[in-house]
């Protein structure tokens, strides 16, 4: 059956003119359960959101899943065509063009459940509190220059729930949508816990960024801008994170 269906494809291949077939976008993400993950359906909920909207724009896509340094070099050098996953970076319009968001991040302080400590949008109040902090990751500009907070570096969010629940942390920090992911899948016991605030440290916009290097680059921005409003219009945007296991806790934009 493989054979024929083969055949088959190719015959009409040959039929249709080259511009009919156009090559797929090359696309790039590194490890960020649920937004990207090879093992997840549609290579997590990021992954697949880009995914529909760039086919909805009439390009078909791959991708592909590496370290966050191999892919931005990978953007720049021209290997990769779309990094699925980025903030807005005044840095990163030298080696790419930017969407408009098509996701919104909401990055929150996690407690031990029914603790005192609380966050009202006054990070020098947390000053006397220890803040457990995965190593790598960027927060906020003000969060991350702050001096007087106590951060504590940890190899990621699940070590920070442990240490919660432990007391030997009063916060953490995290993505909304991640830190219910990662929650989910810690013991029951922890799962129990460990709680969010609700007033958020940070809130940015989730986007794509388009290699410079990619023909007509700035034709498929506007295609995939496009079809995120459409998306959201119609619905299928807020059917397919609650579909991708993102819908709780999580911010369509």
């Amino acid at each position: 059956m493989r054979t024929l269906l083969f055949g088959g494809c190719l015959m009409v291949s040959l039929l249709l003119p080259a511009a009919a077939w156009p090559a797929p976008l090359r696309l790039v993400g590194d490890l960020w359960p649920p937004y990207v993950d090879a093992s997840l359906p549609g290579s997590g909920v990021a992954t697949s959101v880009v995914t529909a909207a760039l086919t909805r724009a009439g390009y078909p896509c791959e991708f592909q899943q590496v370290p966050w340094a191999r892919a931005v070099q990978g953007l720049g050098d021209g290997r990769y065509d779309v990094l699925v996953t980025v903030w807005y970076n005044d840095d990163r319009t030298r080696i790419g063009e930017h969407s408009e968001g098509y996701l919104a991040n909401r990055i929150l302080f996690w407690r031990q459940r029914g603790a005192a400590v609380d966050f009202d949008g006054d990070l020098d109040g947390l000053a006397e509190y220890p803040i457990a902090v995965a190593r790598g990751y960027a927060y906020s500009p003000a969060f991350t220059r702050n001096s007087n907070l106590l951060k504590i570096p940890v190899k990621n969010f699940a070590m920070a729930t442990e240490m919660l629940a432990a007391g030997r942390v009063a916060l953490a920090v995290e993505d909304e949508r991640v830190g219910r992911y990662v929650l989910e899948r810690q013991p029951a016991p922890i799962q129990s816990q460990v709680e969010p605030l609700p007033t958020p440290l940070a809130e940015a916009d989730l986007r794509i960024l388009v290699s410079l290097k990619t023909p007509d680059h700035g034709k498929i921005i506007k295609g995939f801008n496009r079809a995120i409003a459409e998306m959201r219009a119609d619905g299928s945007l807020k059917a397919l994170t609650a579909q991708k296991g993102a819908g709780q806790g999580a911010t369509v934009q």
